[in-house]
C-alpha cells in the first residue's frame, strides 16, 4: 500500500504514524446497484499489485486461492519507486502491456485529473482495462469481494473465506491484528518519537502474545479452514524476520522464536496460493532501499533463509483441512510471478 519514497508522509508532529485509508472505494460486484457498484465481468478489469507490499499481497493470494486468474489480470510492479511512486518499470519498454501506463498515478489521474493523486497512489488497485480508469484501492474490501461477489467465475473447490456464520468472530480478530500487527509494524517503524514507537511495540508484542497462545490449540484463527483473518496476518508474518525485526525495530524476538505462531505461518506458507506468491526479494528491496530515512545506505540484507519456511510444521494434528471439506488447492504455479534481475554494485 505504501507510497513512500523516503521518509513516511504520514507522521504526525505527535510522531505518530497515521495511515490513510482507501479514497476510491467504489466496488466490483455480481449485482450492481448504485453508481458506486461495478459489474463482476472476466476481462474487464486488471489488477495492479506489488510483491513487496503486504496489503497488495492478500489480494494476489485471494485471486489465486479462488482462481480467477482467467478472469481478472495481473500486473506487477516494481518494488523500488521514485517520486511518482508504483511504476511498471520491469515490464519492457517501462510500461504495461495491457495499460500502457509507465506509472500507477496514470490510473488515478484517469479517475479523478485534478486530484486523483492527492491521497496516494496505493496498491492493491484495480483498474478498468478499456479506458485505463482506476476502480477501486480499497484493500480491505477487494478481497472480500473477490472472495464473495465473483462466485460465477471461481474454480470448483474454491475456499470460502468469509463465511456469514464466522464473519462476526472474523471481524473481531482483523480488527486486532490490523491495529497491532499489520499496522502496528508500520506505527513502529515510522515513529519519530520514542514514546510513540514504544507504544506501537508493546501493542504489537501483547497482540502477538495472544495470537500465539489462541492458536496453541487451533490449526487457523477463526474456525476450521483459512478465512479473511489467517490471509491478513500472514503477510505481516511472512516479512516479519526479514524486515519488520530490523528494519522496523520490532525486535522483542522473530517471528521463529514464537511456539505457535511461527508452525502457524509455515502451515500457511507451504499451502497452495500463500508461499507460491512470496518473493522475498521484492520484499527484502522495496523495504531497505525505498525507506532511505531508515536505511539510508539501501544495503538490502542477504538473510534469513527462506528455506527454513519448508520445515515441517507438524500442525495437522490440530484437525481442520485448509480449504474446508469440500474444497481443493489451486493447481500450481507455472513460473514465478515476477523475478527481479541481480542486485548490483
Amino acid at each position: 500500500m505504501s507510497t513512500t519514497v523516503g521518509n513516511s508522509p504520514y507522521a504526525e508532529s505527535s510522531g505518530s504514524f497515521t495511515r490513510r485509508g482507501p479514497r476510491f472505494t467504489d466496488r466490483i460486484v455480481a449485482s450492481p446497484s448504485s453508481e458506486q457498484e461495478w459489474q463482476a465481468e472476466p476481462g474487464r478489469y486488471r489488477l495492479v499489485a506489488s510483491l513487496a507490499c503486504p496489503w497488495a499481497h492478500r489480494s494476489v493470494i485471494v485471486r489465486r486461492l479462488m482462481g480467477l486468474e482467467d478472469a481478472i489480470s495481473l500486473a506487477i510492479v516494481d518494488p523500488l519507486q521514485d517520486d511518482r511512486s508504483w511504476r511498471f518499470s520491469l515490464d519492457e519498454d517501462g510500461r504495461d502491456p495491457v495499460l500502457g501506463y509507465r506509472y500507477l498515478s496514470e490510473a488515478y489521474l484517469a479517475r479523478d485529473p485534478e486530484n486523483g493523486t492527492e491521497n496516494g497512489v496505493s496498491v492493491p488497485a484495480i483498474v478498468e482495462e478499456s479506458t485505463g480508469r482506476l476502480v477501486t484501492n480499497d484493500y480491505p474490501q477487494i478481497t472480500v469481494d473477490l472472495g464473495i461477489e465473483w462466485a460465477k467465475y471461481q474454480r470448483p473447490g474454491a475456499p470460502m473465506l468469509y463465511p456469514e456464520e464466522l464473519r462476526e468472530e472474523i471481524d473481531a480478530v482483523n480488527e486486532g491484528v490490523f491495529h497491532d500487527v499489520n499496522n502496528g509494524v508500520y506505527k513502529a517503524g515510522f515513529a519519530t518519537k520514542q514514546a510513540r514507537y514504544e507504544e506501537a511495540y508493546t501493542a504489537l508484542f501483547a497482540r502477538l502474545d495472544e495470537l500465539d497462545e489462541r492458536l496453541a490449540d487451533r490449526r487457523y484463527l477463526v474456525g476450521d479452514h483459512i478465512t479473511e483473518a489467517d490471509i491478513r496476518l500472514f503477510t505481516t508474518l511472512v516479512r516479519f524476520d526479514a524486515v519488520y525485526h530490523g528494519h522496523f525495530k520490532c525486535n522483542r524476538q522473530k517471528l521463529a522464536e514464537f511456539g505457535n505462531l511461527w508452525p502457524y505461518a509455515r502451515d500457511l506458507y507451504q499451502t497452495p496460493g500463500f508461499g507460491d506468491t512470496v518473493d522475498f526479494d521484492h520484499v527484502k528491496r522495496h523495504y531497505h532501499q525505498v525507506h532511505t530515512s531508515i536505511n539510508p545506505t539501501q544495503i538490502v540484507p542477504l538473510g534469513p533463509e527462506p528455506s527454513v519456511w519448508l520445515e515441517p510444521h507438524r500442525r495437522e494434528g490440530l484437525g481442520g483441512t485448509p480449504f474446508g471439506p469440500d474444497g481443493t488447492p489451486p493447481e500450481p504455479l507455472d513460473a514465478p510471478l515476477r523475478p527481479l534481475p541481480p542486485l548490483e554494485g
